[in-house]
């Protein structure tokens, strides 16, 4: 498990120099604003998902009851 978090900090520390940035602003840009807005994205999708195939179900069964 060090080793999976030694690797993540240096890959962090390189991205920083990369983009020119501290190893915390790096931080403080992927696990406060790009992970909370992925987050809040991905839940989005999904309840838009979800409703799409609820009323894609409704429509399923409309169909079924009028072909009786």
């Amino acid at each position: 498990m060090n080793e999976l978090f030694n690797w993540c900090v240096e890959f962090l520390v390189w991205l920083a120099d990369l983009v020119g940035m501290t190893y915390e602003e790096v931080n403080i840009w992927i696990f406060v604003i790009i992970e909370p807005l992925v987050f809040v994205l991905m839940l989005w999708v999904i309840i838009r998902q979800r409703r799409k195939f609820r009323k894609i179900q409704i429509q399923q069964l409309k169909d079924v009851e009028k072909q009786t």
